[in-house]
């Protein structure tokens, strides 16, 4: 007895195992054929050229290119600039002729041992520099927000090497890398603000330009932010308004407890 059940056992498991394989095999023969349909592309339908292909196989415009250029005029989405001051720093029609008096350029190639003088515009007994063509006055409104953005945006780009401080002693500075001009030189404190707006944009001298890292409107904000480390640098009690003053009290306070 057990001899013909074991045998009808695996008579059960054989006709199981193939129709589990049968079904498993219809599945694929259906699976497959949907996968490939699903996965179908139509570009080898559609029509192609070759660049600059002859006049013949292209149409009646008679100048063997197969793209055509751009119309006359044609300005990019968002790119169209009207506004010179903002987007130059320059004063609408001079911005051809705004660049850094003949007397800057030449301090600001000067050597080592007369750095300073010619931070100051005093090199070789040269006048102080004159800026012609830049924007004096911000041409956006500056709030408390677009400060603290631009404190931000100053620490990120610009710190490593001006410092935090704007005097010129950064981090790349300390190992070993050419120092530049700190922002409480006379030079740079009577710098119009159109001025570090180009600079800004196309670079000077070792700074290389940071128009592609920094948007217009976050450029305009670092220099907001660099007339307040000039003004804080130079400013007095009375710079500071009546019903701010008390701060300053708790701010020495606390500054005397960390002494102690």
């Amino acid at each position: 007895m057990s001899t013909r059940a074991d045998r009808h056992e695996d008579t059960k498991t054989r006709r199981s195992t193939k129709a589990l394989r049968a079904s498993l095999c219809l599945s694929v023969l259906v699976a497959v054929p949907l996968i490939a349909a699903g996965c179908r592309q139509d570009m080898h339908d559609q029509p192609r050229y070759r660049a600059l292909r002859p006049i013949d196989q292209v149409g009646s415009i008679n100048d063997e290119r197969s793209a055509r250029p751009q119309v006359e005029g044609t300005v990019a989405r968002g790119q169209l600039k009207e506004d010179v001051e903002f987007y130059t720093g320059k004063l609408a029609g001079s911005q051809a002729n705004a660049t850094p008096s003949s007397a800057q350029m030449a301090a600001a190639s000067q050597t080592a041992v007369t750095q300073q003088a010619a931070q100051e515009g005093r090199a070789a007994g040269a006048p102080a520099p004159s800026y012609q063509g830049f924007v004096t006055e911000f041409p956006m409104p500056i709030t408390a927000a677009d400060l603290d953005r631009g404190q931000e945006r100053f620490n990120i780009f610009c710190s490593v090497c001006h410092g935090r401080l704007g005097d010129g002693s950064g981090m790349i500075v300390k190992r070993g890398f050419r120092k530049p001009p700190s922002f409480h030189d006379e030079r740079l404190r009577n710098a119009p603000v159109g001025y570090f707006f180009d600079v800004e944009t196309n670079g000077f001298g070792a700074m290389p330009d940071y128009a592609s890292q920094i948007p217009p409107e976050d450029r305009w904000r670092i220099i907001a932010y660099i007339r307040a480390l000039q003004l804080s640098q130079r400013g007095t009690l009375a710079d500071v308004p009546a019903d701010q003053r008390g701060n300053l009290d708790k701010a020495a306070e606390k500054s005397g407890e960390r002494e102690r």
